[in-house]
């Protein structure tokens, strides 16, 4: 099991290489916490998708997270500069939009901004695929969540 995770968790850092990158960063709290959001129980106890919740955070984990909210189902991840390529930063949004385990019940959307000749930040396009990645990297994070609770 730790093997797939850790692919799954490979698949998403190839995918945001691929026009995003991203790292782990402390965030701003959702009652009580980052921690405490991670131990939603993936079954009950929220208004979306456990699996697609839990899977979401596992996968994003390197991302600074803002806000959770597991009743409306969005995650806020915040701008994230990897110090490799310094001119470039992102954030992600997540929507879970279903309490079913299904691939049109996720929604990611990414911005990128690149650092101009002045220093400010500019809006910039995101490579078309990432977003469908980091998508596919989350449902198979919740399907291996969901296998691993059916047994």
């Amino acid at each position: 099991m730790a093997l797939k995770s850790a692919s799954v968790r490979g698949v998403a850092i190839l995918a945001i290489a691929s026009g995003l990158t991203l790292s782990a960063c402390s965030s701003l709290p959702f009652v009580g916490g980052r921690e405490d959001a991670r131990k939603v129980d993936v079954q009950q106890g929220i208004g979306v998708n456990g699996y697609l919740w839990r899977a979401t955070l596992d996968t994003l984990s390197f991302m600074p997270l803002t806000t959770a909210d597991p009743w409306g189902g969005v995650i806020n991840y915040d701008w994230y500069t990897n110090p490799q390529t310094p001119n470039e930063r992102f954030k992600a949004t997540v929507f879970i939009l279903d309490t079913r385990l299904r691939a049109d019940a996720l929604n990611v959307t990414v911005t990128k901004e690149m650092r101009d000749a002045t220093g400010g930040w500019t809006a910039a396009p995101v490579a078309a695929q990432t977003e469908t990645d980091l998508e596919n990297a989350i449902l198979t994070r919740a399907r291996q969540l969901n296998l691993s609770n059916a047994g």
